[in-house]
């Protein structure tokens, strides 16, 4: 049968909160089921694995297990996948209605309900249970107010965090957690739980159904082949310019240009590095980060999109 080039529809991948399955963390799902028969869940868990691998979708899960909404079929259940249970709180970052995409950061405004809800008796009268989707978006402020509930859990509350940077957390935060790693995924199940995305998408997802989805976005291929022009040394061409215009206005064009670009060249610079070759993987490295500095800016708006396209595609191709 012939794969599709679309990117499945959102009806098929549903939010995390709604999500029935949670593939491949099966060993994950296993040790919180055991810590709770054995009557030694930890307050606190640390959720951790690249982008896109099911982390929320498994937070989820582990609240269901606590508040007896496995079944979404239930009341509690349902009340789970329409953001209605009074047990259950979860902080992430919100949208910013100015630029259509999410914030970059989580303000200690978004953490401010935490002290509340968790001082409150369990609405339910059993467990009261936290997420928070993206702990390494915390600003000082807010990872600050996190930390003070980490030193003091009240009792029957336990708190899911999801990173997938966890050495950018507080160490303080760290070790207050206990930690579940999640795997990538195998090719196998990629391909069964995404049947029909291109075996190159699949590929260059490396395990993670979310970034599978999200490279997707890139139907015909195009922000792809003008990384490879950038990264292969081609100097900007009008053509270019104006596919960099176009790329722009996408939604995520721009994310998935630099995505493109800093994947290859943080593999650059470790086969560098590998082969004996320091001072190039260094400047590959340092490539790396600078091009992360230039999203940071225009994701704080301080830096116009195409203007960031422009100085990546320059910065690659150097």
């Amino acid at each position: 049968m012939a794969r599709k080039t679309d990117a499945p529809s959102p009806a098929e991948h549903p939010e995390p909160r709604q999500s029935r399955q949670v593939s491949g963390h099966d060993r994950a799902l296993q040790i919180f089921r055991e810590a709770i028969e054995r009557d030694r869940l930890h307050h606190a868990w640390l959720i951790c694995g690249p982008a896109g691998i099911g982390k929320a979708s498994l937070a989820f899960r582990l609240a269901r297990i606590l508040l007896g909404a496995e079944d979404h079929a239930t009341p509690a259940g349902r009340r789970i996948s329409a953001g209605t249970h009074g047990d259950l709180l979860e902080i992430s970052r919100k949208p910013d209605p100015r630029k259509g995409r999410l914030r970059s950061e989580i303000t200690v405004a978004d953490v401010q309900p935490l002290q509340k809800f968790l001082h409150h008796t369990a609405t339910e009268g059993g467990w009261r249970v936290v997420i928070v989707d993206g702990v390494e978006f915390l600003n000082r402020f807010a990872a600050n107010a996190l930390l003070k509930v980490l030193e003091e859990p009240p009792p029957r509350a336990v708190l899911l965090l999801t990173t997938a940077t966890p050495g950018a957390l507080l160490p303080t935060i760290r070790s207050r957690c206990r930690i579940l790693n999640l795997n990538r995924l195998s090719p196998e199940l990629m391909e069964a739980l995404l049947p029909d995305l291109p075996p190159d998408v699949l590929h260059r997802a490396h395990g993670s159904p979310g970034r599978a989805l999200f490279l997707a976005q890139d139907r015909n291929g195009e922000i792809a082949a003008l990384a490879r022009q950038a990264l292969q040394g081609q100097p900007l061409t009008v053509e270019n310019w104006q596919k960099i215009s176009q790329i722009a206005r996408q939604t995520d064009g721009a994310e998935l240009f630099c995505d493109y670009l800093s994947v290859h060249l943080a593999q650059q610079a470790k086969e560098e590095i590998r082969r004996g070759a320091l001072a190039r993987g260094a400047r590959l490295a340092q490539k790396t980060a600078e091009l992360e500095k230039l999203e940071q800016a225009a994701l704080g708006a301080s830096l116009d999109r195409a203007q960031m396209l422009r100085e990546a595609y320059g910065l690659a191709s150097d």
